[in-house]
């Protein structure tokens, strides 16, 4: 019903969006990884709408999957009640229906419908066809996500390995597909085995004997050669990606995946121009494998979306990649976080970013996977960091250990943010003898690891008076870059007036396109690639950061020749995303990159 889906975000900040936008025909995405966060949900939603709720203890077998299964099935019978509870509105005064048909797209055909039904006199055909109208009300899908690279092996209360079925990933694949839900699951962050291969053991990720799928596959993908090899991969299994999901490497909130240098206009483009060849390949090798193991095929009419998220602010923008790149949807996420209806953010931090100034937004190295993290500055969680520091205790207290994966001092993998590891890195690094600037910037190499177990649960447990996880109550929050163009605290129904060019909510600050943005943040990184070489220079190293720079300035190439399709936009606008692309054209090329200061380094032969 509605173009565009919200991401998942964070731990917490949609772990029941659904429950509150899929009633408008909304998609959203669930994390399901925590599932001691998900447990909580699971109460306080059945307590809130006197459903019998019984607490699954970590004591339980496969109580980890149970608890997913639980939650997930629970907001299917909420959301169940609530469509039936919009059917029964009437269209003639403002109600939760009508509020439905009106956030719809104004070329819905759904919302045409409406538009004409309100206006017929009074009458039998009048209430036949207000009868068609609320059959034709769905709910948003609920989908849920699993970010692959967090899937450690689990123990049992004697330390004994407990089989590969119950890693954290694979608990939660299981949750979900033993529960009644049909929608999608959405795997990030890279390939799997271990979890691809577990897909096989149940049977509604297969068509049925319509060559319906009750689970889908979404795949979030940075560029096409990679949606190419996981797709090829799932499909020699017999499983259908349904969709691939490109998401800007930088221009995104949470995690960061930077591509080698590849823009996202480029990628797009890719995407247009081989999309079909792509689906015909995988369905051709997705029956094969079905027809080996004598399970039903997928039929020749399937359907595979494309969509894309990171970065996008306007109705224009929104517009343009659906129409020019022949896309079927688009992903907002940082926007509702300024949206207390659809998202979970306290009070405290969501005044912090409703006021906040562009340098509150920043890419730190704050996440224990080693992979660049959008950040926040004005959060509890920053100053928890400073405060555990001054007092000698730096790091935290590590329960819940999803991010548990450095051997550097133990054998077990421990977390970079816990206290643990930060006390026997801080006292090897007291030894080395370093001189103090360098001594200071290891420090904080070291003590800027967040707990993200803790800190991005936190915020729907104050938003909504739960029982904190271990007492812990700072707040981690992790907003794109393109957050720094809105300010204040907004209503659903205003930010998806926003996102169909209804209203505008941006704020005064001068906002260039979302592709000249994106090409800002990767020059920026480019710039950090090569300060690298500063101190550890060779020819590998000079390689990278070549073929970085080159993939850049053919982006900018591509979007020189893009300008003129974007029909909607004033001749002020092009002419300064001209002036951008030379701006950033001319960097490039004047950038050394070798830095003056760089030493060689041996490389073995």
């Amino acid at each position: 019903m509605h173009t565009f889906h919200i991401p998942v975000l964070g731990l917490s900040y949609s772990v029941d969006t659904p429950l509150k936008v899929a009633r408008y025909g909304i998609s959203s995405v669930v994390s399901i990884i925590e599932d001691e966060m998900v447990e909580k949900m699971r109460g306080f939603h059945a307590t809130r709408n006197g459903i019998p709720y019984t607490y699954i203890s970590d004591k339980e077998p496969d109580y980890r999957a149970r608890r997913i299964t639980g939650y997930l099935n629970l907001m299917k019978q909420l959301i169940d009640a609530q469509m039936i509870e919009m059917r029964s509105y009437d269209i003639d005064s403002l109600n939760p229906l009508t509020t439905y048909f009106e956030m719809l797209p104004q070329d819905s055909t759904l919302r045409e419908a409406y538009e004409r039904v309100k206006k017929m006199p009074e009458g039998e055909q009048r209430q036949k066809l207000i009868a068609e109208l609320k059959e034709c009300v769905v709910p948003g899908s609920i989908d849920v996500n699993i970010m692959a690279k967090v899937d450690n092996l689990t123990y049992a209360a004697d330390g004994t390995p407990l089989p590969a079925e119950f890693s954290d990933a694979s608990a939660a694949l299981r949750g979900f597909a033993l529960s009644e839900l049909n929608s999608a699951l959405v795997l990030s962050a890279g390939y799997n085995p271990r979890l691809y291969n577990y897909l096989e053991a149940f049977p509604d990720f297969f068509p049925d004997e319509y060559g319906n799928l009750k689970k889908k596959i979404i795949l979030k993908v940075s560029d096409f050669r990679s949606a190419t090899i996981q797709g090829k991969l799932l499909a020699k299994k017999g499983v259908w990606v349904s969709e691939f999901r490109i998401e800007s490497g930088l221009n995104c909130g949470g995690h960061a995946f930077a591509t080698d240098g590849f823009l996202l206009g480029p990628i797009l483009e890719d995407f247009k121009q081989k999309r079909d060849d792509l689906r015909a390949e995988l369905l051709e090798i997705c029956n094969a494998a079905n027809a080996r193991k004598e399970r039903h095929m997928l039929p020749a009419t399937l359907v595979q979306r494309i969509t894309v998220q990171g970065g996008i602010g306007t109705a224009n923008e929104d517009e343009f990649l659906r129409a020019y790149y022949q896309l079927d949807g688009t992903g907002w996420g940082s926007p509702f976080l300024l949206v207390p209806e659809a998202t979970n953010v306290d009070n405290e931090t969501l005044h912090a970013m409703a006021t906040a100034s562009p340098s509150d937004y920043f890419l730190s190295n704050a996440s224990p996977l080693g992979v660049p993290f959008h950040n926040f500055r004005r959060t509890t969680a920053t100053q928890q960091i400073k405060d555990r520091l001054q007092k000698g205790r730096p790091g935290s207290p590590c329960y819940k250990k999803y991010l548990s994966s450095d051997t550097e001092f133990t054998t077990a993998p421990i977390c970079t943010a816990s206290r643990e590891y930060q006390h026997k890195k801080i006292a090897q690094l007291e030894s080395m003898d370093l001189p103090p600037e360098e001594y200071a910037t290891a420090l904080a190499r070291i003590t800027e690891k967040d707990c993200l177990c803790e800190g991005l649960t936190s915020s729907v447990f104050l938003k909504e008076d739960i029982s904190l996880s271990h007492g812990l109550s700072a707040v981690t929050i992790c907003p794109g870059p393109n957050l720094q163009f809105f300010s204040g605290v907004f209503t659903l129904r205003e930010m998806v007036d926003h996102i169909y060019g209804r209203t505008n909510l941006l704020n005064n600050l001068y906002r260039p396109n979302m592709f000249i943005n994106e090409l800002g943040l990767y020059v920026d990184h480019l710039k950090k690639e090569v300060a690298k070489g500063a101190r550890d220079f060779n020819k590998k190293h000079l390689d990278f950061v070549t073929n970085f720079r080159n993939n850049l300035l053919d982006g900018i190439n591509y979007y020189k020749d893009l300008v003129p399709e974007l029909k909607k936009e004033t001749t002020t606008y092009i002419q300064r995303m001209k002036d951008e692309l030379a701006h950033y054209q001319e960097l490039l090329t004047s950038l050394p990159l070798v830095p003056v200061q760089a030493v060689a380094v041996p490389q073995p032969v």
